[in-house]
């Protein structure tokens, strides 16, 4: 079974930078994977997305300061924030790229932006 830890949270002043990590076990390599975030109070939202291994698509709130990217030997999954924003605060997860069945949810990883 896929396991899926996120870590590399914390809290950061409004146009600093973080580093989230998803580190995965129970299978080889990922192609398909993305990054969501939960806000207190709303629904979970998809931030980033990795098809074929290498595409990445961003929603259009971080587009031009997150950056997805995959470390398969290290079985690795990370985004980096760039120049964040109080609006990027919220619990940060990884999981399989929407059209593919997800997998179990891990804790994620709680990221607080102050202004």
């Amino acid at each position: 079974q896929v396991q899926l830890v996120e870590s590399g949270g914390g809290l950061v002043q409004a146009g600093g930078s973080l580093r989230l990590s998803c580190v995965y076990s129970a299978i080889s390599r990922f192609r398909n994977i993305a990054w969501y975030r939960q806000a207190p109070g709303k629904q979970r939202d998809l931030v980033a997305s990795i098809t074929d291994g290498y595409t990445t698509k961003y929603a259009d709130s971080v587009k031009g300061r997150f950056i997805a990217s995959i470390d398969n030997p290290k079985r690795t999954v990370y985004l980096q924030m760039n120049s964040v924003k109080p609006d990027d605060t919220a619990v940060y997860y990884c999981n399989a790229t929407p059209g593919f069945s997800p997998y179990s949810w891990g804790q994620g990883t709680q990221v607080i932006v102050s202004s």
